[in-house]
């Protein structure tokens, strides 16, 4: 009988053991995924900085050709 109980928990704790393997291992998984979500996060956000510098780049180019414009306008005396 005592066999029958040691053999049994030795059961459980093999079975036990397997799950937290499995476990484990879906955790190494999960943890890479993380990471390269972090990654793509990270690019998503150098490429939203790295847009926000070429508008702000062409908004200054935008706002130097309105004033030669205006300045043209203004020599020209096309004024409305």
């Amino acid at each position: 009988m005592n066999d029958n109980v040691e053999n049994l928990m030795l059961e459980h704790l093999k079975r036990f053991q397997a799950t937290l393997e499995r476990i484990e291992q879906h955790l190494g998984e999960l943890t890479v995924r993380q990471a390269e979500t972090h990654t793509a996060v990270l690019a998503v956000r150098r490429d939203q900085v790295n847009d926000a510098e070429i508008s702000a780049h062409l908004q200054v180019q935008l706002d130097g050709v309105k004033e030669r414009l205006a300045r043209i306008e203004r020599r020209l005396d096309l004024s409305n």
